[in-house]
């Protein structure tokens, strides 16, 4: 089986796995004896290591189990302290649309922005859905389509409205150039950053959100009073080990991998597009280098899936934070594109030009086969 479904998940890099062998025995990090401080040093020099990573200052860093816990701390977490409208652009990722619903249905008012038919946030739609907002949210890389958002330029008008908004930078880690400081994190403007190290060759179960340290949030989990009190609970210390090798992995080998994965994209956008009735979903507009999206006419989106799953290649049509459950793109929707079929080719650091050209000859008899499935 080709593997091409790195957004949804990435396999452990050899340096992890090396890590998870060669780890030793820890204790419980809030324990006072020797081994509670080995544990708690660990888990210092883990945050450190993302820190420096991220270009974020380590008290900036907040440990959760993935990028849904992320977003749900930022959001409910500065709901709780700031009144007001929710300012959420369509096309998010379900962590944040469902969030964003739950809420709505405890009487928050939430102002949806419209996106275009390459999936960008509308800048103009979005700056005046700000005024007088609580806080504002967006998707720094489109899980499914692979869109870049102009994450600066929205931030910046979120600065100039007060309003704190949060990144889910997910998609965006180890695939564009991250910088904390760089976003400018603080009490207005970007002032969280969500991400998740199973997306970079770190376990499931770990995730980061960065936090500025004036952020206007408040933990949606009480106990212990971990993590500046905004995460409480024991932390993971061999997981977070794990993930802090990966991520910084992941931001050291941007370049060159980044440069590498957009080539072998075109090409899969390439052959994909000389079919019939397929276009490039985002064509036009800046995408991640990992992610080639396809928009098929008359034909059932998981049908391609199937057959090309049958020909040995493992793709996807969406985003697999769904439990399984299989519905037309809300993306697309979002997009004007309701009427056609999703395909998601998502590459990562093991995917080799021989698996992109082995998928290249498949598309056009698995796309052929599909439509005679689906007429």
């Amino acid at each position: 089986m080709r593997y091409l479904d790195h957004a949804a998940t990435t396999p452990l890099r050899p340096s992890v796995l090396a890590a998870m062998a060669e780890a030793p025995a820890l204790a419980n990090p809030a324990s006072t004896h020797r081994a509670g401080q080995r544990a708690a040093a660990l888990l210092e020099e883990a945050r450190e290591r993302i820190a420096e990573a991220l270009d974020a200052h380590p008290t900036e860093v907040v440990l959760t189990s993935g990028g849904t816990e992320s977003t749900n701390l930022a959001l409910q977490g500065i709901a709780r302290v700031r009144p007001g409208a929710l300012v959420v652009p369509d096309g998010e990722h379900h962590a944040t649309l469902d969030t964003a619903e739950a809420l709505a249905a405890a009487g928050r008012e939430v102002r949806w922005v419209p996106i275009s038919s390459s999936a960008v946030v509308d800048a103009s739609a979005f700056a005046l859905a700000l005024e007088g907002a609580a806080l504002a949210t967006t998707i720094w890389v489109s899980n499914e389509i692979g869109t870049v958002q102009d994450v600066a330029l929205l931030g910046s008008l979120a600065a100039a409205a007060g309003v704190p908004m949060h990144v889910d930078a997910v998609q965006a880690l180890g695939h564009v150039p991250l910088s904390a400081r760089s976003l400018g994190l603080g009490a207005a403007g970007v002032t969280t950053i969500g991400l998740s190290a199973h997306k970079v060759g770190g376990p499931v179960g770990v995730g980061v959100l960065l936090v500025a340290r004036d952020a206007p949030i408040a933990p949606i989990v009480h106990g212990g009073g971990q993590q500046r009190g905004l995460r409480s609970g024991t932390q993971d210390v061999l997981g977070v080990h794990l993930a802090s090798i990966a991520i910084a992995e992941a931001v050291d080998e941007l370049a060159s991998e980044s440069a590498r994965l957009a080539a072998l994209r075109d090409r899969v956008l390439a052959a994909g597009t000389a079919v019939p009735g397929v276009r490039a979903t985002a064509a036009g507009v800046e995408c991640a280098p990992h992610i080639a999206h396809l928009a098929l006419a008359d034909v059932d989106a998981e049908t391609v899936v199937f057959a090309l799953d049958r020909l040995g290649f493992a793709v996807s049509n969406g985003s697999a934070c769904t439990a399984g459950v299989q519905e037309p793109s809300h993306v697309l929707r979002a997009m004007g594109l309701g009427h056609l079929a999703p395909l998601r080719v998502s590459l990562g650091r093991t995917t080799t030009a021989d698996d992109v050209d082995a998928l290249c000859a498949a598309l056009p008899p698995a796309i052929a086969t599909a439509r005679a499935a689906s007429a």
